[in-house]
């Protein structure tokens, strides 16, 4: 290797050690951009209506912040990855819980659709490292095609310049009673 990629190399990886987390601090670069020191984790995904087309659904998204997180949770970003139909969420209809059970309740300060169809749920206060929170989302109604659905969920911690990490794929499968009924 040459004396010029040593150099170089060398002076990456120590401005890496710089920003490497001690304790529970978050990770943040140069830029000001702040990542978790440990990422939360998508613990479960579920709806309560598994047939399509079927209307009152709520799509549950189960998220665990670590202890050693080192920055709250302000905001997770839901988008459909895979399945034959589109679905549309009603961001009015959105809830938070502060715990798995559903019984305390977070106020979100702001849903937003952007043009693709993600949904991005903020909190206010941001949920705290060590603490689970539970997303319902409301679609307008379940896909009207059945099959599996897969839904990407990103966090992204507390910070005017904050990075999302991408947490995994929440999937739902959706069944077309009419054709299971009728054999």
């Amino acid at each position: 290797m040459s004396a010029l990629k040593t150099k170089i190399l060398g002076g990456l990886a120590i401005s890496l050690f710089a920003f490497l987390p001690s304790g529970t601090q978050a990770v943040e670069f140069r830029d000001g951009t702040v990542h978790f020191a440990a990422v939360p984790r998508l613990v479960k995904a579920r709806t309560t209506h598994k047939n399509a087309g079927g209307f009152g659904a709520t799509y549950y998204f189960t998220i665990s912040v670590p202890d050693d997180a080192g920055e709250p949770l302000q905001r997770v970003m839901v988008e459909q990855r895979e399945g034959l139909s589109r679905v549309r969420f009603l961001p009015q209809r959105t809830r938070a819980f502060a715990d798995a059970r559903r019984r305390q309740a977070v106020i979100p300060s702001d849903v937003q659709v952007d043009e693709q169809g993600h949904i991005s749920v903020f909190f206010d206060p941001p949920i705290a490292p060590g603490q689970t929170v539970v997303v319902g989302l409301r679609p307008h109604r379940n896909p009207y095609t059945d099959g599996v659905y897969l839904f990407g969920v990103t966090a992204f911690p507390a910070g005017e310049k904050s990075q999302g990490q991408f947490l995994g794929f929440g999937r739902l499968h959706f069944y077309d009673s009419f054709r299971f009924n009728h054999w």
